[in-house]
């Protein structure tokens, strides 16, 4: 049950009103040295003068790095209420967490975090049995910064393998364990990248890589995806490639049907669009059969009957559809709909024999059950709007589970039987935070160019709407990914002392399908900003907040999201918190797998038209001498082979050369790090601490209850 009792260790909501008390002191930054490097890009000369920070290999640019992180954290160590903010901030992570179920062989396995622990721990057990540790990934280094990344099981349960990722890397190593002694066997595979983990049966397992950069292997360009199988007993160097050998695709991917009778590829260039390949198994000559041959659409084989192919699309589907096919002839051509689109965006899951279809309504999950014809089983009773995950499992599986939370509501895990449609709950986390005392409201507003869009607003219940409330907007806006309701421990510290906390559903994401998506990409890019301006413009005209107390915050892709609204428009917000940002668009492509993002953003080399279109977006190309930009601290990572360190290197570096108001611009660089999966919980907090510290300090927050 959710503790009753809040402790408020810090300021009340009217101190949070409270106007700031003295000036701004200047800070020295490190000097940054110029260079005299122009492209001339469409006959358009573009200087780079910070091109030199690019160089991660170098010892400059890690001097540089250690100054910058000198003045940050000395400017830091200055806040009075940092370490307070620390202390509540470890308070409210430490609860006991877990992770969905799920059954391979005899055991059912789950992850658990006793509370502060870096990384969560996998555990198993048998029906009616006492749960054992089964992997414990905070004993792969003493700081915690190698964290567990994939895992797969072969289909008895008994063999399995899971990598490893060190210092936040997307490069990882795999290693195999027979799953009932836990056992090592065989050889470490390295230098894997973007991979997943495939039996086939206990022979071995698939996986997919690239070749291994010559040089630096934060920032060397990745185009080349291969997918390899690794025969059990066999090192790495006699690994055969299986697919990608003659063919150059940037991401590749390999993964095997329940039966073992499928090995089904699918292949793509960018982020969106991929092929789809499927070979049978049970016959040794066979080749691959082409079930889409184009980019055109993402279609994925998500279950399988004998030869009947049931596959997720969205070919002629802005919102998604499964289909099924004979695997003898799976050509589009040949498709019939099973689950038909609908004006709600599916997502899709199977276990016990069914299909579960989880829709998005106005980004709120709506769960239906089918059987294996298509007919509806029933609607599935959620806990309230929110947003619910999982039902997945083995066909023979007799109970599934799946999660429920909202921004007010932690995650809890629940049992379903499948037959009876009877769910209970399975783990409930106890918290520090009285999700009572709280509200969530959607609200829709319209955008620049009239279009509707969804925010779900959170804060207080007795908060008063009087325009001077600290208001934390995030968003991200891009790829495809929806942003919906969920409970964050770090947007509970900010909720518990009266901040407001909102997420508008802005276009680039999937709320509303593909459509939804392209309406945010390439040359509709601006849209995404535009969204997002209208968001804050909502909260300031409806008195939830002012431009003097609104932080905007995002990352990755939200990082270039912060950027641009930043310099677009540096008068709206107070702070900004741009993190792991995608900051120079213009050179974004020619790093790690950057190029792959072109679906979404174009490449300024592709046309003078898309070249003059990002050009007028980029952060880093559009900040200006003489304007007073908001409070910032950027944030990263110096081991992010994701969204290069550069991107946020360069945007610091041109913003403390041109910020011509009193505000302070700082990067903040966390050493053995990268685009933020597996980062250890005790690093996690120190970040949130240091994030809120300056947020706080540069609302003019100057003292804490």
């Amino acid at each position: 049950m959710l503790m009753k009792k809040i402790v408020f260790l810090f300021f009340a909501a009217a101190l949070l009103t409270a106007c700031s008390s003295g000036k701004q002191e200047k800070i020295t930054y490190p000097v940054t040295k110029t260079g005299n490097v122009v492209d001339t890009i469409f006959g358009t000369p573009v200087p780079d003068p910070y091109r030199w920070l690019e160089d991660d290999m170098s010892e400059e640019t890690a001097q540089w790095v250690k100054e910058q992180n000198l003045v940050t954290f000395g400017y830091l160590e200055k806040i009075p209420y940092r370490e307070a903010i620390k202390e509540r901030l470890t308070k409210i992570w430490n609860f006991e967490k877990f992770g969905m179920p799920f059954r391979e062989g005899d055991f059912i396995y789950f992850t658990k975090n006793d509370g502060l622990q870096n990384q969560y721990v996998y555990y198993r057990q048998k029906e009616g049995g006492e749960p054992e540790v089964f992997l414990d990934p905070n004993k792969f280094s003493e700081d915690g910064t190698t964290s567990l990344g994939e895992m797969g099981f072969s289909k008895d349960g008994s063999m399995m393998a899971y990598s490893i990722s060190e210092g936040g890397s997307d490069w990882r190593r795999v290693i195999t364990l027979n799953a009932v002694t836990k056992e090592i066997v065989g050889d470490t595979l390295n230098d894997l990248k973007f991979t997943g983990i495939a039996w086939q049966n206990n022979e071995g397992f698939y996986y997919s890589t690239y070749d291994k950069p010559k040089g630096s292997q934060l920032s060397q360009m990745t185009d080349h995806h291969k997918l390899y199988f690794h025969k059990l007993g066999t090192k790495q160097s006699e690994d055969k490639v299986v697919w990608g050998a003659d063919v150059r695709r940037r991401y590749v991917g390999g993964y095997i049907t329940e039966d073992q009778r499928f090995l089904v590829v699918s292949a793509s260039v960018s982020t969106t669009g991929n092929e789809l390949y499927i070979r049978d198994l049970t016959k040794k000559s066979a080749d691959y059969k082409v079930v889409v041959g184009n980019f055109d659409s993402d279609s994925y084989v998500v279950d399988n009957d004998g030869t009947k192919l049931y596959i997720m699309t969205n070919l002629n589907a802005p919102n998604w559809k499964v289909v099924t096919v004979d695997a003898e002839n799976p050509g589009v051509e040949n498709w019939v709909d099973f689950i038909p689109e609908t004006e709600n965006v599916l997502s899709i899951s199977t276990g016990s024999g069914y299909f579960f279809a989880n829709y998005l309504a106005d980004a709120i999950s709506k769960v239906q059950q089918y059987d294996n014809t298509g007919k509806l089983v029933r609607d599935i009773a959620l806990p309230g709007p929110g947003s619910a995950g999982g039902f997945s499992g083995w066909k023979d599986d007799k109970v599934l589970y799946y999660s429920f939370t909202n921004y007010i509501t932690p995650a809890s895990i629940y049992s379903f039987d499948p037959a009876s449609g009877k769910a209970e709950v399975y783990k409930k986390p106890t918290v520090d935070f009285n999700s009572d005392l709280y509200k969530s409201e959607q609200v829709f507003y319209n955008s620049k160019d009239g279009t509707r869009i969804p925010m779900i607003i959170t804060y207080r219940s007795d908060l008063l709407l009087n325009g001077k409330n600290p208001a934390m907007l995030y968003g991200y806006g891009g790829f495809s990914s929806s942003m919906t309701p969920g409970f964050s421990i770090t947007a509970a510290w900010w909720l518990e002392n009266g901040g407001v906390y909102a997420v508008p559903n802005i276009r680039g994401g999937g709320e509303y399908g593909e459509k939804w998506h392209l309406a945010g990409t390439r040359m509709n890019k601006q849209n995404v900003f535009d969204d997002f301006i209208a968001a804050a413009e909502y909260l300031i005209n409806n008195k939830y907040t002012s431009s003097d107390y609104l932080v905007i915050r995002g990352g990755s892709n939200g990082g270039l999201l912060v950027g641009a609204v930043m310099t677009q428009r540096p008068d709206l917000m107070k702070v900004a918190l741009p993190a792991v940002g995608v900051m120079d668009m213009l050179r974004y492509h020619k790093f790690t797998a950057g190029a792959g993002w072109a679906y979404d953003y174009g490449t300024a080399d592709e046309s003078a038209g898309m070249f003059n279109y990002i050009l007028k977006y980029s952060p880093v190309q559009n900040i200006r001498k003489g304007v007073s930009y908001p409070a910032t601290l950027v944030t990263t990572g110096d081991h992010d082979d994701r969204v290069v360190p550069a991107h946020s290197f360069k945007f610091a570096a041109h913003l403390q050369a041109k910020q011509a108001g009193m505000a302070p611009v700082l990067i903040r660089i966390e050493t053995k790090a990268g685009h933020g999966a597996g980062t250890p919980v005790s690093k996690s907090i120190e970040q949130w601490a240091d994030i809120y510290s300056f947020t706080l300090w540069n609302l003019g927050i100057r003292k804490l209850n």
